[in-house]
């Protein structure tokens, strides 16, 4: 393990101004993307699409810095024969890669599940390396209802990411550690925190226990927000506020950064709740972006499939990837968005 290495790449994964492109989509995930659009989801399309934005000279090498990919995209080439890899690098970006193989049910655990694919994982980050990736992505997920999480679920997946963290070490790859905690129920705010907090604790055990270092890694959580379909709203600030006190007593401060997942919230929440956090400041680590669908709705929908609107798509994604690149600095603003509408 080089850890000088890891560490260097890590620290560039979170520099200020700069977040990490969500573009690891599965196959069936970006067909139902292409299905709101209007556009068949076949290997061409989908390699066009991804290569707009890897593209996207302005986005890319002035607010992203790294690209988390899937495993068709890393082996593609762009039209033109030049490999994907190779677009992301030339704009001053890192390639990466997801590699677990789903969240599947939890026997005797009804409603949870835990992330696989360590099986065969070893090898498989040895061919991801040499194909260009620098850092990996693992979810783990964790529901909120009736009688859930059990410790049984949370366990099961805090050490399944250690040791998919460790095997990443191992290989010379950053891992990105994202125990997502879903948005989805009724729960109130108070709720998250509490399960956010029990997830991040056992988290970082296993770390620990599995001698995973810290200056080599990347976390990825969910915010401290309330449930999709709770009563209870809450401010940007309260939002913000609640994310890093949970975040202070969880995570150590030898992690260079935190790269936060949108999880569901429209793009605009997920950008003024990050700016609304590094406005706090005060915090060991870097707070950034780790973005999917808030970075790329609306150069999808701009695109939708047709050559004619690439240069329309790519304006939408780098307005999206500056807006939170300034978020990153607490320095975005409302009404910055009413202006590019």
């Amino acid at each position: 393990m080089n850890l000088e290495q890891l560490n260097k790449t890590a620290e560039a994964m979170v520099k200020p101004g700069k977040g990490i492109l969500a573009a690891d989509e599965s196959s069936g995930t970006i067909k139902k993307r292409f299905d709101t659009i209007g556009v068949e989801s076949t290997a061409d399309n989908r390699r066009d699409y991804r290569e707009l934005l890897f593209r996207s000279t302005e986005a890319m090498r002035n607010y992203v810095s790294g690209v988390i990919l899937y495993d068709e995209t890393i082996r593609q080439n762009a039209k033109d024969g030049t490999p994907l890899v190779k677009l992301i690098e030339q704009a001053g970006s890192i390639p990466g890669i997801k590699v677990d193989a789903g969240a599947k049910p939890l026997p005797f655990c009804p409603g949870e599940t835990v992330t696989e694919g360590l099986d065969g994982l070893r090898e498989r980050l040895k061919e991801y390396h040499g194909l260009g990736a620098r850092f990996a992505k693992w979810r783990a997920v964790i529901d909120i209802g009736p009688n859930i999480p059990s410790y049984t679920c949370i366990k099961a997946n805090a050490h399944a990411l250690a040791r998919y963290a460790a095997l990443c070490q191992e290989a010379d790859v950053v891992p990105i550690v994202e125990p997502e905690v879903l948005m989805d129920g009724d729960h109130d705010i108070a709720r998250c925190a509490e399960v956010t907090e029990w997830v991040l604790k056992e988290v970082y055990l296993e770390l620990y226990y599995n001698r995973v270092v810290l200056e080599g890694t990347v976390l990825k959580p969910n915010m401290v927000i309330p449930g999709k379909k709770s009563a209870k709203k809450a401010s940007a600030e309260e939002v913000a506020e609640r994310t890093i006190q949970v975040l202070k007593r969880c995570v150590p401060a030898a992690v260079p950064g935190i790269a936060f997942l949108s999880g569901g919230q429209s793009d605009e929440e997920a950008t003024a709740h990050l700016d609304a956090m590094n406005r706090i400041g005060g915090f060991p680590w870097k707070l950034t972006f780790s973005y999917g669908r808030a970075l790329q709705a609306a150069p999808q929908k701009a695109w939708s499939g047709r050559s004619e609107n690439v240069a329309a798509a790519q304006r939408a994604f780098s307005h999206r990837a500056k807006m939170n690149g300034l978020a990153t600095l607490g320095q975005w603003k409302n009404d910055l968005e009413k202006k590019a509408a």
